[in-house]
This record gives C-alpha cells, sequence and structure tokens, in this order.
C-alpha cells in the first residue's frame, strides 16, 4: 500500500519502521483472536504475559545480553533514571563519577547531587560538547559506587568511541539515541537505560537492563515503583506497565532479527553517516562542528553559519518533505536524526536537497 509519507528526521519521537506500523494497524481491532485492542487488554491477562515475555525475550537474544541480568521495561523516559540510578545504586560510598559531554549527562549529574556526591569525573563543556573525553582524562574514584555516561549525545552529534574503563566499579551508560543501532558489549556495563522513542517503541516505555548484583542494595526510603528489585521480582508489572510501548518493542524487535540484526544495522548506519557526513565535508556552507573521531552516527549536527540561511533551509526542507531537521533550541542549526528506521533514500534525497540549497544560497 502507497501512504502519503515524508522522511522523519526528528530526534524523538521519531521514524519507526513501516512494516511494524503496518503489522500494529493490522492487530488494532482485534489482538490475534482476542476480539479487543492490545490498549485494552489486561496487563495480568495470559495474552498480554506472552507479550511482555516475547519483548524480554527479544532485547536478551537481539542485544546479546548475557545471564546475570534483568530487563526491565518502566516509565518516567530516561529522565526518571536520573533519579532511580542514585537512589539504587548510590548506597555504598555515597559517591558517584560522572562524565558530563551534553545536556542530558548534565541533567543526570545535576540530579544525582539530591542523593549523595556527584563527582565530575571530567566535561566537554568548555569545547561546547564538541568531543568525547579520552580514557586518561576521567578522573575516576575508585571507591565510586558507580560511573554514569550517556553514550550518545543527541543534541550535539557527539558519541563515544570506546567503551571507558572503570574497573570493579560498574558503569552505566544512557543509551537512549543509539540502542539497538549496533552489538554492544552489554557485560561491560552495570546499568543500560534507554528511553524508546528513538530506536524502538513510541514514547512512554524506557528499557532498562540491570545486573543482578547491582539489586537489592536501594536507599531505604525509595518509593517501591523506583526499586529495580522491586521491578525486576515482578517482571516490570509491579504498577501497570506501559503496555501498548512493551508491544512495540516486541514488534521492532522481531524487525531487527528479520533484517538481519544487529551487526546488519551497524554497516546500514554507518552507510548512511557516511553519505551524510561526505557531503558535509564537501560543502563550502555546511558544516559540523564535532572532532571526526566523536561524531555520532544516529545524530548528525550541521550549520551555514547564518541563522537566516539555517531558517530557511529547515522551512524549506519541510516543503520538500524533509522534516523535523531543525537543530535543538539550545544550539540551533539543523539536526538530521537517522536512526535504524530511516531508509538510505531518505538520507540520499536530504543530501540531494543540500546540494541544491547550497547552488541556490552560497
Amino acid at each position: 500500500m502507497k501512504y502519503d509519507r515524508v522522511y522523519n528526521f526528528s530526534a524523538g519521537p521519531s521514524m519507526l519502521p513501516l512494516s511494524v506500523l503496518e503489522k500494529a494497524a493490522a492487530e488494532m481491532m482485534n489482538y490475534r483472536g482476542s476480539g479487543m485492542s492490545i490498549t485494552e487488554m489486561s496487563h495480568r491477562s495470559k495474552a498480554y504475559d506472552a507479550v511482555i515475555c516475547d519483548a524480554v525475550d527479544r532485547v536478551k537474544r537481539v542485544l546479546a545480553v548475557p545471564a546475570g541480568y534483568s530487563v526491565l521495561f518502566l516509565q518516567g523516559g530516561a529522565s526518571a533514571q536520573f533519579a532511580m540510578v542514585p537512589m539504587n545504586l548510590m548506597t555504598g560510598s555515597g559517591s558517584a563519577d560522572y562524565v558530563v559531554t551534553g545536556q542530558f549527562s548534565g541533567k543526570a549529574y545535576k540530579e544525582a547531587k539530591k542523593y549523595g556526591t556527584a563527582n565530575l569525573a571530567a566535561t566537554s563543556e568548555p569545547a561546547n560538547f564538541t568531543y568525547i573525553p579520552a580514557q586518561e582524562e576521567l578522573k575516576l574514584s575508585p571507591g565510586a559506587d558507580y560511573v554514569h555516561i550517556c553514550f550518545n549525545n543527541t543534541i550535539y552529534g557527539s558519541k563515544w568511541n570506546y567503551v571507558p574503563d572503570t574497573g570493579s566499579v560498574p558503569l552505566v551508560a544512557d543509551m537512549s539515541s543509539c540502542i539497538m543501532s549496533e552489538p554492544v558489549d552489554v557485560s561491560r556495563f552495570g546499568v543500560i537505560y534507554a528511553g524508546a522513542q528513538k530506536n524502538l517503541a513510541p514514547a512512554g516505555v524506557t528499557l532498562v537492563i540491570v545486573r543482578d548484583d547491582l539489586m537489592g542494595r536501594a536507599m531505604p526510603n525509595i518509593p517501591a515503583v523506583f526499586d529495580y528489585a522491586t521491578q525486576a521480582k515482578n517482571n516490570s508489572m509491579y504498577n501497570t506497565p506501559p503496555c501498548f510501548g512493551i508491544y512495540m518493542i516486541g514488534l521492532v524487535l522481531e524487525y531487527l532479527e528479520n533484517e538481519g540484526g544487529l551487526e546488519e544495522m551497524r554497516v546500514r548506519n554507518e552507510a548512511k553517516a557516511k553519505l551524510l557526513y561526505d557531503a558535509i565535508d564537501a560543502s563550502r556552507l555546511f558544516s559540523n562542528p564535532v572532532r571526526h573521531d566523536c561524531r555520532s552516527v544516529m545524530n548528525v549536527t550541521f550549520v551555514t553559519g547564518s541563522d537566516e540561511l539555517d531558517a530557511k533551509f529547515c522551512r524549506e526542507a519541510a516543503e520538500a518533505g524533509l522534516v523535523s531537521v531543525k537543530g535543538h533550541r539550545s544550539v540551533g542549526g539543523m539536526r538530521a536524526s537517522i536512526y535504524n528506521a530511516m531508509p538510505r533514500e531518505g538520507v540520499e534525497a536530504l543530501v540531494a536537497f543540500m546540494e541544491k540549497f547550497e547552488k541556490e544560497n552560497a
């Protein structure tokens, strides 16, 4: 079936695979013979139990999650994890190390200060977050309860090109804007969390992967709903879970498996990013400020150097069916988020438009 759809470069909520949307639409009125929509189904029913168990199994399989980790589906977005991480983990020494490489890691750092001592292990803020600090730049505390990073910076368009060595201290990573875009060695992390609205599902559900030995040590006054151990014991259903979002995660992961898994996603995503970065680097009008070895594969930022031209570009791109390319309000310019669901054809269309725009405006 033909649809009147645009190429949506939004940073989130973002594009979902068309086949996933079609399957969800086909099952909306009567989910697999149940006579009801998945949105109407009791989360305590056998039918929904199969849905959430399938989603958990697919996360473990697609991401190759090793034994000794629990997969949780929670609410409140990644922003809730800014508080839940310290409430659950900052209970040994009462301190943790934070590496601030963008707005969201900065918010996590600020939130952690409410629950204990948050040490600033490194930051790239003086350089406007245009790079990721190297291992030797990290001032890590041997006695910290954990080290926190944001693996991909949606707003500034940078990404960690290595997994930092934190020794025996658990590494916690916000992977909201790069989860499932490439293989990840989960064993290197104590906690991985990700808002689903980039690569996984509609907004409203957050994937959290927790090493089992890190649970059961939460602060004594923590609300039960925020306790990882409580949620794991209840299969993410201590409270009513975000049922539809979890169902959509299952469909997206089914799509990823059918498409060849995360290694195939890595190949596709790197090819799309190269196409766009090559166009920017060859341009006399557009530029990207991020250090080359730290460039994000998921979120490509670029500017013309003129606020007026940037605004014109965004306006005319939208008229051409290339929507949501306006950069974050805190940095301006343009940003193309090219998550898994963005086809190569969308990036090719954007590059062609950039070349046309440059000829007309350079």
